[in-house]
């Protein structure tokens, strides 16, 4: 983390925004901060683009909300993406086709896993597809949640971290 904040000292960036969380989530804190303060006219600089998102949907999804308010995006290690070159606005333009059919792949995955699983026996809930909580436990069984998935325990099992 030090190489990257003096990276950015270098480049004149104030304020600079640090998170702790993934960049695989979408909803950070400090991004979120990040991106409610910018105006017309701010430059948003990252290192390298790997630092700030892990797909190309998240990155499209970022970038769309940074031109918004009027604002410019480059990344240091990667000079293509500059939107304040024409060169920089194409790749990210194709980028955003690249995002569309990532989404479209992972519902097409999720979709035959579902299939898979049904065909296999296995019971649905169209609740936990969405995000929520699936069926309530079984007598004798109780829930535990762990690093962004939902456990089921049963007695005998033996997660010590989890349950």
């Amino acid at each position: 983390m030090t190489a990257q904040l003096d990276q950015l000292r270098a480049e004149g960036c104030s304020p600079i925004y640090r998170e702790t969380a993934s960049g695989a989530r979408a909803d950070r804190r400090e991004l979120n901060r990040m991106l409610k303060g910018l105006a017309a006219g701010d430059v948003v600089m990252v290192t390298r683009i790997d630092r700030l998102v892990r797909s190309a949907f998240d990155l499209f999804g970022i970038v769309k909300r940074i031109a918004d308010a009027g604002a410019q995006f480059r990344s240091l290690a990667e000079p293509w993406a500059d939107t304040a070159t024409s060169t920089g606005r194409l790749m990210l333009a194709v980028l955003g086709g690249l995002a569309d059919v990532e989404r479209d792949l992972i519902r097409t995955r999720a979709a035959e896993g579902r299939s898979r699983a049904k065909a296999q026996g296995a019971a649905y809930s169209p609740n936990a597809a969405a995000g929520g909580r699936g069926p309530p436990a079984a007598p004798g069984r109780g829930h535990a949640q762990g690093a962004g998935r939902e456990l089921q325990c049963r007695p005998g099992d033996n997660f010590p971290q989890s349950c």
